[in-house]
């Protein structure tokens, strides 16, 4: 499936980008599953998405959990707690 990642402030500039389309495995169908499987690309995104890291997450623009679902063609957003204006 593809999708659409959104990284906002924080975690945007630790990451070093802002968007990317991602063809995301099979077996990867939550958003808590789609963060495990960032964090496996090491580096600075195991550093960002840690599990232990405060992090929102969104589908569609609504805020998610980590068991929330993704299709195919979904936007998901991850970004700290508080964000400034």
């Amino acid at each position: 499936m593809t999708i659409e990642l959104r990284f906002f402030a924080s975690v945007r500039e630790q990451l070093g980008v802002a968007e990317e389309r991602a063809e995301v495995p099979a077996d990867v169908r939550t958003v808590g599953e789609l963060r495990h499987w960032l964090i496996q690309r090491g580096g600075p995104w195991a550093e960002a998405l840690a599990e232990g890291r405060a992090l929102r997450m969104a589908v569609d623009h609504a805020v998610a959990r980590p068991d929330t679902a993704i299709a195919d063609g979904c936007e998901v957003a991850f970004f700290p707690p508080v964000t400034g204006g």
